[in-house]
């Protein structure tokens, strides 16, 4: 009896988890939830002010060396597609959530991959933040797109595949 009790209790720990803590990421077809974090500066970013362009959600961090190695592409990325006119209207924009718990750190690896946005975000605290779980990051690099009306599009695109992806959505 005691672990049929237990057994009952764990399963529906793990249910309530996967439901209400949000482990289930978003599919493609979903609308993205908004997300408001904070700058290096202090300031306050909301995704949903992105709404009207075409955005790529990076999830990263200062010490991920498969991240950084990343970076590169997303310079080439962005500077390619940032003036871009898309079918639906509105440009290229890149909000990147950093996974970081070292606010110095975090600040150095903008500046020095050279990540010209201004929509970096973080709540530093690593693992551990909400958007994590809400997202159902696992591991990062990992990034979302969406369109100009907040649908997600693509996951995981990586280099010539997200720049193909962006081609076809432009004029």
């Amino acid at each position: 009896m005691k672990y049929l009790i237990l057994t009952l209790f764990l399963s529906s720990f793990t249910f309530y988890n996967s439901k209400n803590l949000g482990n289930t990421p978003p599919a493609i077809g979903d609308s993205m939830s908004n997300i408001s974090m904070e700058s290096p500066e202090g300031t306050t970013i909301q995704l949903d002010d992105l709404k009207g362009h075409v955005v790529l959600v990076d999830f990263w961090a200062s010490w991920c060396k498969p991240c950084r190695m990343e970076n590169k592409n997303l310079v080439k990325t962005y500077d390619h597609f940032k003036s871009a006119q898309f079918k639906n209207g509105g440009s290229f924009k890149i909000y990147s959530i950093s996974l970081d718990k070292n606010k110095t750190a975090w600040t150095n690896a903008i500046k020095t991959d050279q990540l010209v946005w201004n929509t970096h975000v973080s709540d530093l605290k690593g693992w551990y933040s909400q958007v994590v779980r809400e997202f159902g990051i696992n591991a990062i690099p990992q990034n979302i797109l969406i369109d100009q009306d907040g649908t997600i599009i693509a996951k995981n695109l990586r280099g010539q595949a997200l720049d193909k992806v962006l081609e076809t959505l432009t004029k």
